[in-house]
């Protein structure tokens, strides 16, 4: 197991629940092709609702096996939305970024987004890469993007639910 991967998105299919660490799903085929491994991380719900979880064991079709509960907040009701990527485990409860600020962006992205104007400039990284980036609203009513690479590559694949901040095209 790495301490990142470069799949921006992995899987979503169906939904989950969880109790302790055991995720089970409804609708899904997890352990199809070998797309999920250890390591990998589930985002549950959307936001902050649920948190994030690493991946140990993908045991059948419909339940894997939680090495770490990460940043949940207790069990996940029945008929929850996830997905699973390869972002860096250590960002789970990192303090600067929520789970929905960290993305996969891939080469494609970067360019896309290096060449647009306005607010939308703002969401440009430095680097391809696992970036964090967070936005806010300064003393004087300004809009500010901050974005910090965290794993610089040029190889994420998999594009994730991000083409508000991140555009393909």
């Amino acid at each position: 197991m790495s301490l990142w991967g470069n799949k921006d998105f992995i899987y979503s299919d169906g939904s989950i629940a969880i109790s302790g660490t055991t995720l089970t799903g409804t609708g899904t085929t997890f352990n199809t092709a070998s797309l999920i491994n250890e390591g990998d991380v589930v985002t549950v719900g959307s936001g902050a609702t649920y948190g994030e979880a690493v991946v140990s064991s993908v045991d059948s079709a419909t339940q894997i096996t939680l090495k770490s509960t990460g940043t949940l907040t207790g069990d996940v009701p029945s008929g929850t939305v996830y997905f699973l990527s390869q972002k860096p485990v250590y960002t789970l409860g990192d303090s600067n970024y929520q789970e929905e600020e960290i993305f996969g962006v891939d080469t494609t992205e970067q360019t896309v987004v290096n060449g647009k104007t306005g607010d939308a400039r703002k969401y440009a990284p430095a680097h391809s890469g696992w970036v964090g980036i967070t936005s806010y609203t300064d003393m004087h009513g300004n809009f500010r993007v901050k974005t910090e690479v965290l794993v610089a590559t040029g190889t994420i694949t998999g594009d994730a639910d991000d083409d508000k901040q991140l555009p393909d095209s």
